[in-house]
């Protein structure tokens, strides 16, 4: 399983977009009158439960690191949120043995699933994505977000590493075992019933702004930034650059 550093590494303006898309994902898929359930897996240290829950909605997180889920309960009470982020020690793989076990975890009871940066990191995704969508309510929505293998290959050739931009770009033509790119995941959903409504491009322009300063949303450059990167991030051919790739699957109800 990824790690919570490796899983939060990356400019804070690609944490806003993705917080941003799964907010308004919550407000399209929430019942009228009730709170909107979400399901992060894989959910770290809460960088992205926290702001959800700081919206209304109440988020489970399931994660293998202990220390991870003593941070998010942490960033939940600073927050004021802490009766609405619940933490379930456990491993993304077995989320259909947890949910058998563990009431929090119920079968077609969540409104939306996150599956973010966990499925490339694990050997069996098919099985990881098959036990988030059973999690999902009929009608309810799947969030995956994986890297762009694209993005690397492009990164590396920029970098002026053209060998092994060359190399990535071969095993990705010819489809190599544990590459997970957009089609792969496309191809997943089909086969779980899901139905993928929207692709949106993370981190477009975040990597490839020289002297860029993420860390500062306030000044001209950040907001300028920050507005170039949700812009570009549902247009072609910009978001199939983005250093990640993010789909909104919907479960069939």
């Amino acid at each position: 399983m990824e790690t919570t550093s490796r899983r939060e590494r990356g400019a804070p303006s690609r944490q806003r977009l993705v917080v941003h898309l799964l907010a308004d994902a919550v407000r399209s898929v929430a019942k009228p009158g009730a709170v909107p359930t979400v399901l992060d897996c894989g959910g770290g240290s809460g960088s992205v439960a926290v702001p959800l829950a700081r919206a209304g909605a109440c988020v489970t997180v399931v994660d293998v690191s202990p220390d991870a889920l003593a941070t998010l309960r942490r960033r939940a009470a600073e927050a004021g949120v802490d009766d609405l982020v619940h933490a379930v020690p456990g491993d993304v793989e077995a989320l259909a043995e947890l949910s058998a076990t563990v009431p929090e975890l119920a079968p077609a009871s969540f409104d939306l699933a996150l599956a973010h940066a966990v499925l490339e990191a694990i050997d069996r995704p098919e099985v990881a994505l098959a036990g988030v969508a059973a999690a999902v309510r009929p009608g309810g929505l799947v969030s995956v977000l994986i890297s762009n293998p694209v993005a690397s290959v492009l990164t590396r050739a920029l970098a002026g590493d053209v060998g092994s931009a060359l190399l990535e770009l071969r095993a990705l033509t010819a489809g190599a075992p544990g590459v997970l790119d957009l089609t792969a995941v496309q191809a997943l959903c089909a086969q779980l019933g899901l139905v993928v409504e929207q692709v949106h491009g993370v981190g477009v322009f975040t990597e490839l702004v020289p002297g860029s300063d993420p860390e500062a949303p306030a000044s001209s450059d950040g907001a300028a930034l920050a507005e170039l990167e949700q812009l570009a991030s549902g247009r072609s051919p910009f978001r199939e650059i983005a250093s990640r790739v993010h789909l909104l699957a919907r479960r069939p109800g």
